[in-house]
């Protein structure tokens, strides 16, 4: 059953996730002479989504004081660069549905595909530039050097996973996965736009730092949660295909459990499945490791850390942001972790 607590992060993911979507569309219309190709740009971004970076962006610096218009064109950037994120990852890892639908390479080829990403990675630096006209040129400046050091984090963060997969690494345990989750996840999802949001919110008055640890936590418990729907949820609210993961090998939490859990038999066995492509892994090969990690407690044990994960972000929380008078912009923030948890 859902908490009072989610549903106010749903009203304002609502809210805030509008204004961004707005605030795309501006850019995206009209950027190419070629029509057809400016809707396959668009296609993504008219595909709706949570809106989670942006609303994080514009709800953190209200909460310091700041009005929503000097926050929303760093919002509208990490809304786009997301966007561009997701064509590319789904390129990378052959996913078959994005948000309900088939994903850009499916319906028109991997060249067109990667292009739109690249398309959408260019026009996310916009917003950026026209945040002097807002911000002033020593603010936009911060900010843009804020989102160097984010882009360059998430870039990492996709070439260890990438790195694994295509190597078969299999020897890799909590601490791995969760330093690759901070810098993939965590940086662009929430670190980013906490800090971001700070910035604008005082007017670069804030030790930025102070907030590395808070939407870690949040971010790092979003990502393991999000693993666990991949295996777990509803297909039609997911949005993509179900147990997908799987499919593409990735290094879940779930995934190194149960790996670790093998005699040398059964280790050989999961090693072996996931060196073949992904059109090569068997369906009862997939069903052997989907039925394990509940037979092992992989499930259980990626949900405990999930929980500790949110416990240890409202404790940060309470440090982090416990000097901010009270508003519904503080709330939103603080009920972050229980909404994680509860997100289908």
């Amino acid at each position: 059953m859902s908490t009072p607590e989610a549903a106010q992060v749903r009203e304002k993911l609502a809210e805030y996730g509008a204004a961004a979507r707005e605030g795309m569309r501006h850019y995206l219309r009209g950027r190419s002479s070629d029509h057809a190709f400016q809707e396959l740009v668009a296609d993504y971004p008219e595909r709706g989504g949570r809106s989670l970076r942006a609303s994080l962006c514009i709800a953190t610096a209200r909460a310091f004081g700041a009005p929503t218009a000097e926050a929303l064109n760093s919002a509208v950037s990490l809304e786009l660069l997301h966007n561009a994120f997701l064509v590319h990852d789904d390129v990378e890892d052959e996913s078959e549905q994005r948000r309900g639908r088939p994903t850009l390479h499916r319906g028109h080829g991997t060249p067109l595909a990667v292009h739109a990403g690249d398309a959408l990675s260019a026009l996310s630096l916009q917003p950026l530039l026209d945040n002097v006209g807002t911000l002033g040129t020593r603010l936009a400046l911060r900010v843009l050097q804020e989102a160097e050091r984010m882009t360059r984090e998430s870039v990492e963060g996709q070439t260890l996973e990438l790195w694994w997969r295509q190597h078969n690494v299999m020897e890799l345990h909590e601490g791995d996965y969760l330093r690759m989750v901070l810098k993939k996840t965590c940086w662009y999802t929430t670190i980013h736009p906490l800090r971001v949001g700070a910035l604008i919110g005082t007017r670069d008055r804030v030790d930025l730092d102070r907030y590395l640890r808070f939407g870690f936590f949040v971010g790092a418990a979003f990502q393991i949660q999000d693993d666990l729907l991949n295996l777990e949820g509803d297909e039609a609210s997911y949005g993509k295909e179900l147990a997908g993961d799987l499919l593409e090998g990735k290094r879940t939490l779930m995934l190194l459990h149960f790996f670790h859990a093998q005699n040398p038999e059964g280790r050989v066995r999961l090693s072996r499945l996931l060196s073949q492509p992904r059109a090569e892994r068997r369906e009862e090969e997939l069903r052997w490791v989907r039925d394990g990690m509940d037979t092992h407690g992989s499930i259980t044990f990626a949900r405990q850390v999930a929980h500790g994960l949110a416990g240890a972000a409202r404790h940060e929380f309470s440090r982090a942001y416990g000097d901010l008078r009270d508003s519904p912009d503080k709330r939103f923030l603080e009920a972050l972790p229980s909404w994680v948890l509860e997100r289908a």
